[in-house]
């Protein structure tokens, strides 16, 4: 610093030198004050000095010039999309393919409009937007260094009914002391800019409006925006357009309701930057602002509340490359809403190509991220595409017919919402090169009279044949049509073509690849017999209105297949043995049997019966086919169980029978049969049968012991009981009747002499 030191005390150097060496020796510290109140009486030097010696001098920090580096790539050098140019040649009917790389670039240029709806409820909403323009430099700067900003204002068209018309509510649409500006369609407020406080400034000097309906003018806004490039600022860089409002939109054919019926043309009208044709034209249909926005490029972020975010996401679906965010009632979210709208739009891309010329075709493929291909319409575009990816396209271009003039075509194909594209020139091979070698009056066109080329003759004006050799003005009509009349037939040519010069000249068919053929063109090769909509059924050529059928097919419409393959069953036969294999199919003999292979029975043992003599044989060694079990049951696969639980269970893919069958011994056995996919049968067989258990004596014997003696017990309890009650009922009876008895009275005397007699007569017969 010691020649900047000497400098300092000199100030023989003016502030400009003093600065270059002051930039060329400190670099990055360096700044200057211009402001006439600062160092007064000092050297011009003085003002060139770091930053934080000319803050502590008192120069105001506004006016510090402090220019910043900076790197800033410009949009024509970046490059996103692979190739720029290419020519393709086309030969009818044969596919040309190509490859298209699409990288997302870092740090891309992008230009954003930011589009409001003045109306008197967005009235909160202006007071948030008029910060908008440094807050969200702010944040872009972190996705890019090159941002611009622009904005603009709409209402409604200032006609009846969708404003009041009357002189004061042009003046002022707002009621009570609410000072509102006149009501208008649509404004350019800013043109893009990059200077964020010019934004702010501009917006906080705008006033709300009103209308009468709820529907805004929106769309014819819109329209201006994306047609009136030069005055809104558009760059050929990433363009958005944000659209703000809490209310739906007028389109189409609503303009009728204040007698506007011409269609809107699509074409900027900005004066003074103000649409002037609002009262005259109508609003546009959305078919025509998806036309408008796609060809110029922007992308539309709709920020709007949340009453009307069904409406609006509708309205998504039908535009391209556009997103829908949820407005805060006050518009507070604007800027994190329009930084995530831009990181999904930003991270899809969709290719679309420009009008393809009559009888062109073109199809997509997609080769996304992490492995995800897709085609048709979704092979246009990859999602999730992050900064640095690379996403490919494979293209293909089909020419299904050569242009009448023959002249080249160029379509172009580009990334929504992306400037960059690819331009592809067509150039149609509708001619052999063996023409540009004909030999003209050559001697093998009946004496020069015409043009030998390509193997055949092309003749002058007035020589007609297959070799020129006739004259038009020589030739007798009738004469000549004779030739092209087959025997007995009145026909000229089948009616398929034309007489000339005695010969038949067949007519050409709109499908080239079906032609008339034969001397008298009685021949074609698309009237054969079709079978599955195709002619000889896809496995024949057809050939004179008869098929000609490949090997191993026969038939009028060679429908009929020789292969016996689809007839074989699992063990090997053709159709079990039970029918014929016919053109494919197996026709079964016995009536019982039904199925693909003849396999089915439904009067028939089920699988279990049938194999049981089978199984029984080799895992057990006896039963019915003990003796011929090598011959006779060698044709499954056998596996041996330890138990009913390890046997295959339900829910494998191949088809599985459980089975449970008695053996010569009145023993269960269990095992399953199934048939894999290659036809092998597979037996899975429990190695131990369930044989019943003789009966046990003597629990037999104690049991029935025990059984009399509890039934002798049980019955003289029943006795005894029924002796019990009969006891009591009798005593009772007694006592009734003792109760009840009545005695007569005697005297004392004639019982005693009535006892005396008896003595007497008692002892009489002793004594006797």
């Amino acid at each position: 610093m010691g020649l900047l030191q000497l400098l300092k005390r000199t100030g023989k150097f003016s502030c400009f030198i003093y600065k270059m060496m002051l930039y060329i020796y400190s670099h990055a510290v360096c700044a200057d004050c211009p402001s006439t109140q600062f160092v007064k009486g000092e050297p011009t030097s003085a003002r060139c000095d770091d930053l934080a010696a000319l803050k502590s001098k008192g120069c105001p920090e506004q006016d510090i010039e402090n220019p910043r580096g900076s790197k800033r790539l410009k949009p024509e050098a970046i490059t996103q999309i692979q190739p720029q140019k290419l020519v393709l040649q086309l030969r009818v009917g044969e596919p040309q393919t190509f490859s298209l790389k699409f990288k997302r670039a870092e740090d891309y240029p992008i230009d954003l409009y930011y589009l409001m709806d003045l109306s008197y409820s967005m009235k909160d909403d202006l007071e948030n937007v008029k910060s908008l323009g440094t807050a969200l430099m702010r944040e872009m700067e972190k996705i890019t260094s090159d941002f611009r900003i622009g904005f603009g204002s709409f209402v409604e068209k200032t006609v009846m009914p969708y404003i009041s018309t009357t002189p004061a509510k042009l003046r002022n649409p707002c009621t009570g002391d609410q000072n509102c500006t006149s009501p208008f369609s649509y404004k350019n407020v800013l043109s893009l800019t990059s200077e964020g406080n010019k934004f702010n400034e501009l917006v906080g000097k705008q006033h709300i409006s009103g209308n009468l309906d709820s529907p805004e003018g929106g769309f014819d806004a819109i329209m201006q925006v994306a047609v009136c490039g030069d005055q809104i600022g558009w760059r050929n860089v990433t363009r958005l357009l944000v659209f703000s409002t809490d209310a739906g939109f007028h389109f189409a054919g609503d303009g009728k309701l204040g007698g506007i019926v011409l269609p809107n043309d699509g074409k900027c009208h900005l004066e003074n930057n103000m649409y002037t044709m609002s009262h005259y034209y109508d609003y546009p249909s959305i078919a025509h602002l998806v036309q408008k926005l796609s060809e110029n490029n922007i992308q539309t972020i709709f920020a709007v509340t949340e009453e009307f975010q069904a409406v609006y996401k509708e309205l998504k679906n039908l535009i391209p490359k556009s997103a829908v965010g949820t407005l805060s009632s006050n518009s507070s979210n604007v800027i994190q809403l329009i930084i995530d709208a831009y990181n999904s739009l930003s991270s899809e891309v969709i290719l679309e190509n420009s009008k393809l010329p009559k009888g062109v075709t073109i199809s997509y493929k997609s080769y996304c991220k992490n492995g995800v291909n897709d085609t048709q319409e979704d092979g246009r575009k990859c999602s999730n595409i992050s900064i640095g990816d690379e996403v490919r396209f494979e293209i293909n271009v089909t020419a299904n017919e050569c242009p009448k003039k023959g002249q080249n075509e160029t379509i172009k194909i580009k990334p929504l919402g992306f400037t960059e594209e690819v331009e592809i020139n067509l150039q149609f091979i509708c001619d052999c090169l063996c023409q540009s070698e004909g030999e003209p009056n050559s001697p093998a066109c009946h004496d020069g009279n015409g043009t030998f080329e390509c193997g055949a003759c092309r003749c002058n004006e007035g020589r007609i044949g297959r070799l020129c050799e006739c004259s038009t003005d020589e030739v007798n009509s009738e004469d000549m049509d004779a030739y092209c009349r087959r025997e007995n037939s009145t026909e000229i040519c089948s009616n398929n073509g034309e007489c000339i010069c005695g010969q038949c000249v067949c007519k050409k068919r709109e499908n080239t690849n079906e032609v008339y053929s034969g001397k008298y063109c009685e021949c074609d090769n698309f009237n054969c017999d079709r079978s599955n909509g195709l002619i000889c059924g896809g496995n024949g050529i057809c050939k004179c209105r008869v098929c000609e059928c490949f090997p191993n097919f026969t038939g009028s419409a060679c429908d009929c297949s020789l292969d016996t393959t689809p007839c074989l069953a699992a063990n090997g036969q053709i159709c079990n043995g039970r029918g014929t294999c016919e053109c494919g199919t197996c026709n079964c003999t016995d009536p019982k049997f039904q199925g693909p292979t003849c396999e089915m029975c439904q009067t028939c043992l089920g699988v279990c019966a049938e194999h049981k003599d089978c199984v029984q044989c080799r895992a057990f060694e006896k039963g019915e086919k003990k003796e011929t079990c090598s011959q006779e049951c060698m044709h499954f696969n056998m596996t041996r169980v330890e138990s009913r639980d390890k046997l295959p269970q339900p829910g494998q893919p191949d088809p599985l029978s459980h089975c449970k069958e008695k053996d010569v011994d009145d023993c269960w056995f269990y095992f399953t049969y199934s048939v894999n996919s290659n036809g092998e049968a597979n037996v899975h067989v429990v190695e131990t049968p369930e044989c019943p258990s003789g009966p046990d004596i003597i629990p037999i014997v104690a049991g029935v012991v025990a059984g009399i003696v509890l039934i002798g017990l049980a019955l003289l309890l029943i006795w005894k009981l029924l002796m019990i009650i009969h006891d009591r009922r009798e005593f009772a009876k007694f006592e009734k009747e003792k109760m009840n008895a009545k005695w007569d009275t005697v005297s004392w005397e004639t019982f005693i002499s009535t006892t005396a007699m008896v003595r007497k007569r008692d002892g009489d017969r002793i004594v006797q």
